[in-house]
C-alpha cells in the first residue's frame, strides 16, 4: 500500500509541475507575441515615417549597392523606388561627386578597420546627384554606418535633401557681396587718389603696400575675407594724411617732432574717417592698428602683442618694408636688403614673426618684386 501510494504521489507532482511548464510555455508565448506585435507596430511606423519623409532615405550596403530607398526618391530625382533599386550608385551622382563620395567612404572604412569606429559618428556632404532626365540635383547628404550587435558596420544608413533654394539663395548672396566689393573697391581707389595727389612722393606707395601684404596673407593661409578686407585697408592704410598739411608731408629737410606727431595722428584720423563706412569687413581697425608694434612701441594706442588684430600686423611689415626701400622727399630709397634686414633683426619684438617670415621668403626664394 506504501508503495501505490508513494507512486500516486508522485503522479500527482510530476502532473503539477506540467501544468507550471504549460502556464509557463503559455506565458512565455503570450510575450513572444506581444513582442512581436510590438516589433510589427514599431517596423510599421518607422516605415510610415521613412514613407512619407521629405527627404530620401537611403540604405546601402559597404560595397554600394542599393538595399532600400524611401518612395521620396521620385520629388528628388524622378525615380520610383523600383527604378531607382535597379541603378548602380555610380549612376545615381555626377562621376566628381561619386568619386567625393568614394573618397570619404574609403577613409571611414580605414577608421573602421583600426578599430576607431564610433556609433555615433556620421559625416555630412554636399554633392550633386542625377535626375531622371539627366540635370544635375544639388543635395545635402548625412550618413552614418548601420551595426551589428558586435559593433561591426555592415550597412550605410543615409539621408539626402534638397539644397538647390539654399544654392540659389548662397549665390545671390555671392552676387550681391561681389558688387559691394567692386564698390568698395572703387571708393577705395578714389580715396587713395585723393592721398596721392596730395602727396606725390608716396604715390604708388598704398598699392605696393597692398601688393606685398596680399601675397603674404595668401601665403600664411588667411581666408578669401580677411585677404579682401586686408587688399581694401592696404589701398587706403594712409587716408588718415588728408588731414596732414601737404608741406608737411612733402619736407625735404626732415620733420620737427611737432610735425611727426602729427603725422603720428593719420591712423587714428584714418579711423575715424572709416568708422562711419558700413563695412563688411574691420577695414577701420586695421587702418587705425598698422602702426602699431609687438611690443606696444607703435602708435596711436599702444596696443601690444595678440591685441593687434593680424591683418594689421601683415599690414605693418609690408609698409615697413615698402618704405624703407622706397624714394622719400627726405632721403634717397635705402633698398630692399635694408628693409628686409629691419624686419629680420626686430622679428618678435615689433613686427609679427610669421608674417616676417614669409616676407623674407616671398624675396629671398620666390622673386616677388613690387610693380
Amino acid at each position: 500500500m506504501k508503495d501505490s501510494d508513494k507512486s500516486k504521489e508522485e503522479l500527482i507532482s510530476e502532473l503539477a509541475e506540467m501544468r507550471q511548464r504549460i502556464a509557463s510555455l503559455e506565458a512565455s508565448k503570450a510575450a513572444y507575441q506581444r513582442m512581436e506585435e510590438a516589433l510589427k507596430e514599431s517596423k510599421q511606423k518607422y516605415q510610415l515615417l521613412a514613407e512619407n519623409a521629405a527627404d530620401v532615405i537611403w540604405t546601402v550596403d559597404l560595397d554600394m549597392n542599393l538595399i532600400y530607398i524611401s518612395p521620396s526618391v521620385v520629388r528628388l530625382l524622378g525615380y520610383t523606388p523600383e527604378e531607382a533599386r535597379v541603378r548602380k550608385m555610380a549612376e545615381v551622382f555626377t562621376p566628381a561627386s561619386f568619386e567625393a563620395a568614394m573618397e570619404v567612404l574609403g577613409e571611414e572604412l580605414e577608421r573602421e578597420r583600426r578599430g576607431e569606429g564610433d556609433p555615433n559618428r556620421s559625416r555630412t556632404l554636399e554633392l550633386d546627384l542625377v535626375h531622371k532626365d539627366s540635370h544635375a540635383v544639388p543635395a545635402e547628404i548625412s550618413y552614418s554606418f548601420l551595426r551589428q550587435p558586435d559593433g561591426r558596420a555592415t550597412q550605410i544608413l543615409a539621408i539626402s535633401r534638397d539644397i538647390s533654394k539654399r544654392r540659389e539663395a548662397e549665390e545671390k548672396i555671392r552676387r550681391s557681396t561681389e558688387k559691394l566689393v567692386n564698390t568698395l573697391e572703387k571708393t577705395v581707389q578714389a580715396m587713395a587718389m585723393i592721398v596721392e595727389m596730395r602727396d606725390p612722393y608716396t604715390a604708388g606707395h598704398q598699392r605696393r603696400v597692398t601688393q606685398l601684404a596680399g601675397a603674404i596673407a595668401e601665403k600664411m593661409g588667411l581666408s578669401e575675407e580677411q585677404i579682401s578686407a586686408l587688399r581694401l585697408a592696404g589701398l587706403i592704410h594712409d587716408v588718415g594724411k588728408v588731414r596732414v598739411p601737404a608741406e608737411i608731408l612733402t619736407n625735404p629737410d626732415g620733420l620737427s617732432d611737432a610735425e611727426f606727431s602729427m603725422i603720428k595722428m593719420h591712423p587714428l584720423i584714418g579711423y575715424e574717417i572709416l568708422k562711419t563706412m558700413e563695412l563688411p569687413w574691420p577695414i577701420a581697425e586695421i587702418v587705425h592698428q598698422h602702426h602699431e608694434r609687438l611690443d606696444g612701441s607703435g602708435y596711436p594706442s599702444g596696443k601690444a602683442g595678440e591685441d593687434i588684430i593680424l591683418e594689421a600686423r601683415i599690414l605693418a611689415v609690408a609698409d615697413v618694408v615698402e618704405a624703407i626701400a622706397s624714394h622719400r622727399p627726405y632721403r634717397a630709397a635705402l633698398g630692399i636688403d635694408t628693409a628686409l634686414a629691419e624686419i629680420s633683426e626686430k622679428s618678435g619684438t615689433l613686427y609679427d614673426p610669421k608674417a616676417v617670415s614669409v616676407c623674407l621668403k616671398l624675396f629671398r626664394e620666390e622673386g616677388f618684386k613690387f610693380d
